[in-house]
Order: structure tokens, then C-alpha cells, then sequence
């Protein structure tokens, strides 16, 4: 689906912007896989890891991604203090079965001094929907409130901005204006292929804004990413 494939693109993109240290990376909350499948073939030399509550899920990650995958929650990691050079995590933070704030001090811990924190996330409270219940979001954030809580968590940012501009208004309409849809409420399906190409151009092209350093002004995502201080351990 067009989300995920802009979503990863978008967190990858950010991560080789700040020029990151080779070592291990964790992708934190890894579902089924399709992000960790991605660092496992783009940095093959830097070990990736997944992690994710479900059982289910790891084992569909493990088989998908070829790539070592353990059962357990990011409120409780089952690694070594500053294990990891770098973790990923997409909608993960907002989860209902997750403590932000634990979850962050867990992040801090298993990070090495320097390492980077990439994150996706919803933007917008007051766009909690039916498809966030749909999906299990209880959260969501804007720009401001994500600093406080990595600051707050002892991470400095580096670069966050919105994503999802271009279609925020269908976005909007649909979730917020018009009647759920006959099967749920949940927008995480497959499109036809014209809508999966525009939606792929419209991202790709925030991404290009991005990649040159422009934060755009709103948008349905928001990606981070911040660095844990040098000099302060986990």
C-alpha cells in the first residue's frame, strides 16, 4: 500500500540524512515486517533486529524479512542497555496498548551514546477518528507536543515535519465528514492502481520537499528524528 511505502521511504530517508554511525539498528514494534525486510537489504552490514508483542506477527516479519525477530513489548525491550545504534519505529508510540513515555525511556536505554531515534506517527488529536480506533491509536501528535516528549525522554531532535499534505483534505473529509464506509473503519487497504500511483507521486514529492530540508506545514504523519545526547547513558 502507497501509506507504508511512503512511510518507510520517508523514515529511511531522514535516517541517511544524519549521517548515521554503522552498527546495530531495531525496528521497535515491527508488525509484519515490511520495514525491517527494507533494512535488512539496504544495510546488510549493520545487523537489523525486529521486535514486536505479537507472536503472529513476528513470525511473519521472521519469514519476510530474514532477519532475527523477538517477541516483547517496547515498554519492556529484551535487550542489553545501548545495544542498537539506531531504532525505527512507525505508529508504534500511539498504540493504546502502549506507555509513550515508558516506551521512550526503554528507546533511551538500549541506545547507544549518540544514537538515533527515527520515528512515524499520526499528527492531530482532534483528528482522532474511526479509523484510529479501527487501527488502535489512542494518540495522536503534533510538532510541538512530540519535541516535549523526546526532551522530555533526555532525546534531542534533530529535524521533525509533517507528511501526507497533499491528500490531507480527502483525509479529512473522510474520516471527519462523511459516513464510515460498509466493512469498518479503517483506511489500511489496497487501492486501485491509478489511486496507488497518484498517492505515490504526491508523497514522493513531499519527500523530495524534505530531503532538501523543508518542513511542510501540516499534513495526516508526522516523522522525527532525534538523537539520544552524547554523554548520557541509559
Amino acid at each position: 500500500m502507497w501509506w507504508f511505502a511512503a512511510a518507510h521511504a520517508n523514515l529511511l530517508m531522514l535516517y541517511e540524512r544524519a549521517l548515521p554511525r554503522p552498527g546495530r539498528l531495531l525496528d521497535a514494534g515491527c508488525g509484519t515486517g515490511g520495514l525491517l525486510a527494507k533494512l535488512g537489504a539496504r544495510y546488510p552490514e549493520r545487523s537489523a533486529v525486529g521486535v514486536d508483542v505479537a507472536a503472529i506477527a513476528c513470525a511473519r516479519a521472521r519469514s519476510k524479512s530474514g532477519q532475527p525477530v523477538c517477541a516483547g513489548s517496547v515498554d519492556a525491550l529484551p535487550f542489553a542497555d545501548g545495544a542498537f545504534t539506531a531504532i525505527f519505529s512507525a505508529d508504534v508510540l500511539c498504540h493504546r496498548a502502549v506507555d509513550e513515555h515508558e516506551a521512550l525511556r526503554q528507546f533511551h536505554r538500549v541506545l547507544g551514546r549518540g544514537g538515533l531515534l527515527v520515528l512515524n506517527l499520526p499528527s492531530y488529536r482532534w483528528m482522532l477518528s474511526r479509523h484510529d480506533s479501527a487501527v488502535h491509536n489512542a494518540r495522536r501528535y503534533t510538532r510541538k507536543s512530540l519535541a516535549a516528549l523526546l526532551r522530555a525522554a533526555q532525546f534531542r531532535p534533530l529535524y521533525s515535519g509533517y507528511w501526507n499534505t497533499v491528500l490531507f483534505p480527502l483525509m479529512l473529509v473522510t474520516r471527519k465528514l462523511l459516513p464510515a464506509r460498509r466493512g469498518g473503519g479503517s483506511d489500511v487497504r489496497l487501492y486501485p492502481r491509478p489511486v496507488e500511483a497518484s498517492c505515490r507521486a504526491a508523497t514522493g514529492l513531499e519527500r523530495w520537499l524534505m530531503r532538501g530540508g523543508l518542513s511542510l506545514p501540516f499534513g495526516g504523519s508526522l516523522v522525527a528524528i532525534a538523537v539520544k545526547e552524547e554523554g548520557v547513558d541509559g
